[in-house]
């Protein structure tokens, strides 16, 4: 079962977003990853317990009933969510026919097979009507319900429609800004409303928690939020027109993958313009390393030692622009094995370090490597 999950997983997303459109949006939303993985572990969760039944279900539970709350803050029933199972089921089911009559797999085998699937999804539709009974029971006031609406609108994006957008702000007395600062929040976090301003948009219940503020960032509204989540770990995403707040959320969340993974060092509060040349760095690893692959053509051939040496003092070179006695001191070298190596790298790399568009490419290579390879805690 398990080397079908991939395709599995593709093939399920396609039908239920052509099925129910809705859910195409949400999967290109601010929160789409986080729907993937809940999707994945589900599946999976069902292959593990085939293979062992009493395998934990704590995290597939918890997704589940994430699901159902969300669909609770979204302002719909639970039909759609169910009827999304079901159609994943029959998918499921479908391909499980293919591969049944591939290994010649008995009709009894099958059928008790298509119980336990559906027996399955039956359970994954209990803990979600938990997660969307809990949300709605504790929801208390009807506009909590309306500005985590309004703020799920505000992060869609252009395809929201405006007039959407206005009518949850007419109903909620909550004033459309012109720019917004979108912040993201380490889960768990509680929010003492007490402390918080009433102008947040916040949703600490989806998967990835997160909320609006109105306006720029200034020094009050740090402290508010440092009062308002005591014990939150926050990201701060760019101050943007409210129209591109998806993006503001996107480079907030991306911190604090780069927190997870040691680039950026953890701090209660992280602003996102702190590392603007690392985002930009960094945002696409693949395209990174085939700009690596080119840049560093002239030196993959020699030995891996010699390699880092070189590489680092040209990175050294490039940041500093430095004597050979500076350089010396910072390579812990002395200054004749710079001039050495400078003669080396000259001969190497040729107009590639005399050219500016070429050094500057360079540069860049090297600088995002050095980022890189400190999650990794290796040498670029």
């Amino acid at each position: 079962m398990r080397p079908e999950l991939p395709s599995l997983i593709k093939e399920i997303g396609v039908e239920v977003t052509r099925a129910y459109p809705e859910y195409a949006r949400l999967l290109d939303g601010p929160n789409g990853q986080a729907i993937r993985v809940g999707v994945e572990q589900s599946l999976a969760s069902f292959v593990d317990l085939v293979a062992e039944p009493s395998s934990p279900t704590t995290l597939r539970d918890d997704m589940c009933r994430r699901f159902g709350r969300f669909e609770a803050y979204e302002g719909r029933s639970m039909d759609t969510l169910q009827g999304a199972y079901r159609l994943g089921a029959r998918v499921a089911l479908r391909r499980a026919k293919k591969v049944g009559q591939s290994y010649h797999l008995s009709p009894t085998l099958m059928l008790s097979f298509a119980d336990a699937l559906f027996a399955y999804v039956d359970e994954l539709e209990s803990l979600s009507r938990e997660g969307f009974l809990e949300a709605q029971s504790q929801s208390g006031e009807h506009s909590e319900a309306l500005r985590r609406r309004l703020l799920h609108l505000i992060l869609a994006g252009r395809p929201a429609p405006g007039s959407a957008i206005a009518d949850l702000c007419e109903q909620t007395g909550w004033t459309l800004p012109e720019e917004v600062t979108l912040i993201a929040v380490r889960a768990p976090a509680e929010l003492d409303r007490l402390a918080a301003d009433r102008d947040l948009l916040v949703d600490l219940s989806a998967p990835q928690p997160h909320l609006l503020v109105p306006g720029a960032l200034d020094e009050a509204r740090r402290s508010m939020l440092i009062q308002a989540l005591p014990t939150g770990r926050m990201a701060i995403g760019l101050t943007v027109p409210t129209a591109l707040a998806c993006e503001s959320i996107r480079w907030a969340r991306r911190v604090l993958e780069l927190v997870d993974s040691g680039v950026i060092d953890d701090a209660p509060l992280i602003r996102c313009e702190d590392h603007l040349i690392t985002l930009w760095l960094l945002s696409d690893p693949a395209l990174l390393d085939q700009l690596a692959q080119r840049e560093l053509a002239a030196i993959a051939g020699i030995s891996a030692t010699r390699r880092e040496r070189l590489v680092e003092t040209l990175r050294i070179w490039l940041d500093t622009r430095g004597t050979a006695a500076q350089m010396g001191a910072l390579l812990d070298v002395h200054p004749q094995t710079v001039r050495y190596r400078m003669r080396s790298l000259e001969t190497i790399f040729g107009d590639q370090l005399v050219d500016p568009e070429s050094r500057f490419a360079t540069e860049a290579v090297l600088r995002a490597l050095r980022l890189r390879s400190r999650a990794a805690g290796t040498s670029p």
